[in-house]
């Protein structure tokens, strides 16, 4: 993935405090209420977390027939993965979070909704070539082998950070501070990827390999912390300090985040991946996404989430530099 110097997350306090503020499970959601599944197009007008976002007939010219007969782009994503996609409420089985509102702010510029299907994530790739999906949104990261399977529209930039439980009872301030340690992760994701290259930092390092349990879900992941079957969680830094922010009223968990604690792993694109046998939907996607940066609604939907500081400037396609 191309890594943008000029998109850094914000520090963890601020970042911290602010969602904390307003960044409740059931406060994240949209206030545009979708069209029912094969209603057709969406309104010309949608409001996006306040911010009106009108449809732009020029930008839909190019999507595929198909979609653009329907009005609907169906897009796959792992819930939960807060903030970034959840359900409104327990028991719901309504999607919202930051990805929801980015994808109906993309979908109601080119006059179609994106419908939200939950998809576990190691399984989200094969369903898009399977032609079960048109699209993805689900915090995933734009990476040239993912690039085989989808396409990628990049629309935020997030680096990596540690989940641990309250007060880090096991130290995790460096990262060789994981070396002979045992750590959670959701199966099939970058930071996967990521832990396995640091098992050469332990070993340079004299240190014993870290164990590494992968878990289908990021929620099954958290669990294993808050049961002490494993030091940390590794995952996205927004969504460690939202969930300890969050899960208990912030009295299970810890963020650790920042350069020192996850090593040399900067902020990092985050896709739209994009099926390929949707000729113009990619074409499409990018346009609507770069005119809802250009005339400032992209940033204002992220600021109502309190999260600026993973916008980016420019919708680049398949970016990723590894």
């Amino acid at each position: 993935m191309p890594v943008p110097s000029t998109a850094a997350l914000p520090r963890t306090a601020a970042l911290a405090v602010a969602l904390a503020c307003s960044l409740a499970l059931t406060a994240c959601g949209s206030d545009a209420e979708a069209p029912a599944a094969g209603a057709g197009s969406a309104p010309a007008t949608v409001a996006v977390q306040g911010v009106p976002i009108t449809a732009n007939p020029a930008l839909a010219a190019g999507l595929p027939e198909a979609i653009r007969k329907s009005g609907v782009v169906r897009v796959a994503t792992d819930v939960p993965y807060p903030p970034f996609e959840m359900y409104a409420a327990e028991g719901s089985t309504r999607i919202t979070g930051i990805d929801y509102d980015l994808g109906q702010a993309v979908g109601a510029r080119l006059g179609l909704r994106f419908d939200f299907q939950a998809q576990k994530f190691d399984g989200i790739l094969p369903a898009v070539q399977a032609g079960k999906f048109d699209a993805v949104m689900s915090a995933m990261t734009d990476k040239k082998e993912r690039q085989k399977a989808v396409d990628f529209v990049d629309y935020i930039n997030a680096g990596p950070g540690w989940l641990v439980r309250k007060g880090n009872p096991d130290g995790i301030r460096l990262v060789t501070d994981v070396c002979g340690k045992s750590v959670s992760v959701q199966s099939g994701t970058n930071h996967q990827k990521i832990l396995e290259a640091r098992q050469e930092l332990c070993k340079s390092s004299g240190k014993p390999p870290i164990e590494v349990l992968a878990f289908p879900k990021d929620s099954e992941a958290q669990l294993a912390l808050r049961s002490g079957k494993v030091s940390a969680d590794f995952l996205d830094e927004v969504t460690a300090v939202y969930v300890s922010d969050t899960a208990d009223n912030g009295a299970a968990f810890e963020a650790v985040t920042g350069r020192d604690a996850v090593g040399e792993t900067s902020a990092s694109p985050i896709g739209i991946g994009i099926s390929k046998d949707a000729p113009g939907l990619k074409e499409a996607v990018q346009a609507a996404l770069q005119s809802l940066m250009d005339d400032g609604s992209y940033a204002r939907i992220l600021q109502a989430h309190h999260v600026p500081g993973i916008a980016i400037a420019k919708a680049t396609v398949n970016g990723a530099v590894d």
